[in-house]
């Protein structure tokens, strides 16, 4: 329920990398902090750290994206405060008192990065959708072959890999989120 190139996000996030740490401790691809993580649905624990979890924490950002849009009624705002935050944003727009989304920008209320947060995104999508127009060569990749198994706990990571003859570099990307390269107990 939400614009398709919101997705385009974690490429400025952290570069879709699952193991991304910001100075501020977000993680993952969507670089959630631990509460936001938590208020949308994905588990922290001492085993498990979903903000890693490709799929889950993408479901999540989809959520937390829609209702920063339900709150702002404007996607470049919904953007920007999925950077900043949604009540440091809320505050900036309320002592402001801005028409659009530009003014705001040109206020010198928002921090830089905030600034320059939705250009960059937008810039990246552009270049994402057309990469030959900007000098890019196109990335052609196939989605990787996997399937989901559930198994009992406790059982490390190289012990499937080497069952499976499965890469054990790409088994641990491809379970970003199981923190110990355990399964949980």
């Amino acid at each position: 329920g939400i614009p398709e190139d919101l997705v385009y996000l974690a490429l400025i996030e952290s570069g879709c990398n699952p193991f991304a740490v910001s100075r501020a401790g977000a993680v993952g691809i969507w670089q959630f902090m631990k509460g936001t993580a938590r208020r949308y649905g994905l588990k922290v624990n001492y085993w498990i750290d979903e903000r890693k979890d490709f799929i889950k924490s993408t479901y999540a950002a989809a959520r937390y994206l829609k209702r920063l849009y339900e709150i702002f009624g404007d996607w470049r705002e919904a953007v920007a405060s999925y950077n900043l935050g949604e009540g440091k944003l809320l505050k900036i727009l309320k002592a402001r008192n801005c028409v659009d989304y530009w003014q705001l920008m040109r206020s010198n209320r928002l921090p830089l990065e905030t600034t320059a947060y939705l250009p960059q995104w937008m810039a990246v999508t552009l270049i994402a959708k057309n990469p030959k127009k900007y000098g890019f060569k196109p990335i052609v990749e196939k989605p990787l072959n996997f399937e989901e198994i559930e198994v009992n706990g406790g059982i490390d990571l190289k012990v499937f890999a080497l069952a499976g003859n499965i890469d054990y570099k790409l088994l641990l990307k491809l379970n970003a989120e199981l923190r110990r390269k355990i399964t949980p107990p």
